[in-house]
Parts: C-alpha cells; sequence; structure tokens
C-alpha cells in the first residue's frame, strides 16, 4: 500500500479510479482488486477516522465481507443488535423490532452492531494484500475530466506534491458532501426529510451500564424523541432529537451533551467518545453515472437512521457496481450491452434507496411525532393493530428487494438469494454455500428438475441442492414458498429470475443471455 508521497507527473492508467476510502471505497476497491483489475484508490485522510460514525451492519453487508474475505477479521468487533423497543406517550410498549429466527438466510446473524474504526482497518489491510490496487492518503483530487477513453484526476498531497491519476473509470465515494458529484454536475434530490438531531457515543463503565436499558430503545415522545443503541461491549449511542431554537452548537459542547444525556448517565459513569450535532436528510442523486463516472455511498444518498441503514446502502452501492465494471473490464458484456449493464447499477440502486428511505421516514415519522395528541393516537393505533399485544417485527421485514433493472418478472426475482449451509464431512456445522462455490453468476436448484450440464452452460456455477444438501433447508423452503425449483442468482447475490419447469428454467436462461449479450 503506498502512503503519502505521490510521485509528480501523469500515473500509469488504471482500469478503475476510487476516490475515497472510507468503508465503501475499500469494499469497492477490494471487489475490483481481488478480480484483478488494476485500481487507484486516493483519500484525503491520512488515517483511518477515529470516531465511530456507523453502528450497524446487516446480513448482507457481512456476506459481502465473506466475499473479500475479512468476516472472521470483522468479527471481533461486532456483536449481535438487541431487540429495539419502541414507547409512546405514557411509558407503554408500541413496537419492537427484532431479528428473524435462526436459521439464518444468510447464514450469520441478520442484524449487527459494530465499532466502525478497527472494521475499517481490516478492510483497509485487505486492500493492501492485493498487488493490483494502489492506495494514496492524504492525497486530495481537484479536478475530474473525461474522454471516450476514460477519466483523469488532478491531484495534490499533503506534502506540496501534484500529479494525474487516469483510470478507464471512476467511482466517487467521497462522502455527503462530495467535491466530484459537483463537479460531474449530479444533483441531489429531496426526499422531505430535515431535522436536528445530537449524536453521542459514550464509553461507558459498570456503574452506569447498570443504570441502563437491557434493549436498545426509541423514545417517541413528543417533548423529545430519541434513540438509545447497544453497542459492542462499553459503547453506547444516543441520537437525541434538537427542539426549535436550540443551538446545535451549544449541544455538542461536553457540557451540552452531558445535560442532555442526565436523563440515562452523569459524567461519575463513561467517558464521551463523540458528540456531533447533524441534520438528518433524506437525499438521493438524481443522475448515479455520468459518462465514466458512477458515485456511490454518501456521495449518491443520505437517509435518517431508524433503521441503521446508511453504511449498508453503501456496501450495496459497491457490490450492485462492482461486478457489472468486472464483467465489462473483462470484455464479458460488451457495447451497447455493456452501457446498459452498467446503467442498470443507477436504475437499481436509485430504485432501492428511494423505497427504503420512503420505509425508513415512515419509522421515523413513528418515533418523531411532536403533537402530543396525535401521538396518542399513533399509540392507541399502533396497540389496536396488534390487539394490545407487541409482536416481534424483524427489521429484514422492512428492507425491499429490487424492483427494476436486471431482473425478470418471475416470482422472488429482485430479493437477497439466501445462503445455506451445505452438508460438509469435514465438519458438523456444514459449509456456508458461497464458501464452496464463490460467487458469479449461480443457477441453484432442488435437483427435481435436472438443470442443464455445465458443458451447455460454461458461464454458469452449477449447484444441484439435491447433491449437495443443505443442513438447515432455508433455500428449500425459499424455492417453495415461491413455487419454484430453481432460481438464476446475480454476482451479488439477487435473484435474476426463477422456474417451476423446464421450459421454465429454459426461457430463464435464454432472458438472462438476452439481457446480459443482446
Amino acid at each position: 500500500m503506498s502512503g503519502a508521497c505521490v510521485p509528480e507527473g501523469i500515473h500509469d492508467v488504471h482500469d478503475v479510479a476510487i476516490v475515497g476510502f472510507g468503508p465503501v471505497g475499500a469494499v469497492a476497491a477490494a471487489l475490483l482488486g481481488q478480480a484483478g483489475l488494476r485500481v487507484w484508490v486516493g483519500d484525503r485522510l491520512p488515517d483511518v477516522h477515529e470516531i465511530p460514525r456507523a453502528i450497524a451492519l446487516d446480513h448482507e453487508v457481512m456476506r459481502v465481507f465473506q466475499q473479500i474475505g475479512v468476516a472472521e477479521a470483522v468479527a471481533p468487533f461486532c456483536e449481535p443488535f438487541t431487540p429495539s423497543e419502541y414507547f409512546g406517550v405514557d411509558g407503554q410498549l408500541i413496537r419492537r423490532m427484532t431479528m428473524v429466527e435462526p436459521p439464518y438466510p444468510q447464514g450469520c446473524v441478520p442484524s449487527l452492531v459494530f465499532t466502525q474504526p478497527p472494521v475499517e482497518r481490516v478492510l483497509r489491510a485487505r486492500v493492501a494484500a492485493l498487488p493490483t490496487v494502489t492506495v494514496a492518503l492524504s492525497t486530495e483530487v481537484e479536478s475530474v475530466r473525461q474522454d471516450e477513453a476514460g477519466v483523469a484526476l488532478d491531484i495534490t498531497t499533503a506534502e506540496g506534491g501534484s500529479g494525474q491519476v487516469r483510470a478507464r473509470w471512476l467511482l466517487a465515494c467521497d462522502g455527503g458532501s462530495s467535491r466530484l458529484r459537483g463537479q460531474l454536475g449530479i444533483a441531489l434530490d429531496d426526499l422531505d426529510f430535515d431535522e436536528p438531531w445530537l449524536v453521542v457515543d459514550v464509553r461507558v463503565n459498570p456503574q452506569g451500564l447498570a443504570k441502563l436499558p437491557a434493549t436498545s430503545v426509541q423514545y417517541c415522545e413528543p417533548e423529545r424523541p430519541c434513540t438509545y443503541v447497544i453497542g459492542p461491549g462499553d459503547h453506547r449511542r444516543w441520537e437525541i432529537s434538537l427542539k426549535a431554537g436550540e443551538d446545535p452548537r451549544q449541544a455538542a459542547t461536553p457540557e451540552g451533551a452531558w445535560t442532555l444525556l442526565s436523563r440515562w448517565i452523569t459524567p461519575q459513569d463513561g467517558t464521551l467518545w463523540r458528540q456531533s450535532s447533524y441534520r438528518f436528510h433524506a437525499l438521493v442523486a438524481e443522475r448515479w453515472r455520468v459518462g465514466r463516472a458512477f458515485v456511490a455511498g454518501d456521495a449518491a444518498h443520505m437517509q435518517p437512521p431508524f433503521l441503521g441503514q446508511g453504511m449498508c446502502q453503501g456496501v450495496r452501492d459497491a457490490a450492485n457496481l462492482c461486478w457489472k465494471l468486472i464483467a465489462v473490464q473483462r470484455g464479458e458484456v460488451t457495447g451497447a450491452a455493456a452501457d446498459r449493464l452498467l446503467d442498470s447499477y443507477g436504475l437499481e440502486r436509485a430504485a432501492h434507496v428511494r423505497e427504503l428511505t420512503r420505509r425508513i421516514k415512515a419509522i421515523g415519522a413513528v418515533i418523531c411525532e411532536r403533537d402530543p395528541e396525535r401521538a396518542r393516537e399513533r399509540d392507541a393505533r399502533l396497540l389496536a393493530e396488534c390487539a394490545g399485544v407487541v409482536r416481534d417485527t424483524p427489521r429484514q421485514d422492512v428492507l425491499p428487494a429490487l424492483s427494476t433493472g436486471l431482473i425478470t418478472a418471475t416470482p422472488g426475482a429482485g430479493a437477497l438469494f439466501p445462503q445455506p449451509r451445505l452438508q460438509d464431512a469435514q465438519t458438523a456445522d456444514g459449509v456456508l454455500m458461497d464458501q464452496r462455490h464463490g460467487g458469479g453468476w449461480r443457477l441453484v436448484s432442488d435437483g427435481t428438475q435436472l438443470p442443464p450440464s455445465k458443458a451447455d452452460l460454461p458461464d454458469l456455477r452449477l449447484i444441484d441442492l439435491s447433491r449437495e444438501p443443505e443442513q438447515d433447508g432455508v433455500v428449500a423452503r425459499w424455492l417453495a414458498g415461491l413455487g419454484a425449483v430453481a432460481a438464476l442468482v446475480r454476482p451479488d447475490h439477487y435473484v435474476f429470475g426463477t422456474a417451476a419447469s423446464p421450459a421454465e428454467l429454459q426461457q430463464l436462461l435464454q432472458d438472462w443471455r438476452a439481457a446480459l449479450l443482446g
């Protein structure tokens, strides 16, 4: 991994330049680099940002971490997400968000909390091990230009050096205030959410922990809505709404933060790790691609934090785009079909982000109701809907499937495909499907309809679960629920389509070839 010093002059042409080496940029660099693409990634900071920002991951992100070989390395910095209990105006329980029950559909715990700085270091260590990836820290991208052959980035370094990086493709992962997004002329659509909040992270000592709730909590109180999240170890987070007229700068001082935390703990109960005031927004890029340049992560979207999906959305961006860039760069998809494939990134991700943001805003509306009368009506309505007995609502039920782009109209298309544990003679725990078969395009069959031979489909991995039995039956139940016997799965683990008969399978494969090759 290169450090801050970048030689002056024009650098060799790379396949992909990535601007921003946060979690999204690091995942993208790992996905592209392990596929052998030549990648340049630059970041203006000299090292990992040591203050935690994201706190939640989900099983889809962990499956991507598994794909790039870091799942075991990040595990020590993760813990299962506790249930989130919602309390209404009079302190009564009105909703509970939880996880689905085992066996877990993606082969790991569905919802997790994590500590961001060490997880980022794990991601960077993985990137450093990839020989085709060059990393330039303390490097600022001043401007970007495009031509038919690629992009050119003018860069400067903290030491005063300057130069130019050329690449065939550009991925801007440079955050919510993205300079590149502005240079590319990409505007943000406002999805109508703008509220001031204070976020406080505390290392809580045993005395303080004894005072705190055993679950994460949403305080749906009109006076001051707020969120309490149980992080890993002694890490606890509060997200506290600010009232009209309150000074966000004062709230973000140690004195202001401790005043707002006094309902729960005092300075004797822990140490402030971070206190920052934010305006929570709901924004999405009106375009995700301009020529050879793409935006991802916070550069492409921002959403309220009520489901902990900010970083997850960025990792989805990287996973969606990178396999398409790899296919195009390798020449597996060419010409107009390549352009359609790359355009599908923005189509798919924009629709998914907009729908998930709509659902997150609906959750936020439950939490943030400021009118006491309407808040009591909300409490009564939610309790009436469950006949007075609050039932568990899995967080994963809120996540939408893909609704457009490179998918068919068959049942289950656009869903995230399960990852079963396959029986294995070497271990009683079995082996996860991706660990045995890797990624790429996969045709997964329950064996009732024999799939075509490998000779007929050289570009597909064929997985016959009648010959490689599952341990937990998650795919069998998933297929049965759709009335299907086979699923064609994309490299990012989303379902292109399903089939219920040999004739439907033949049609599915024809649709796949037409979609990719035209």
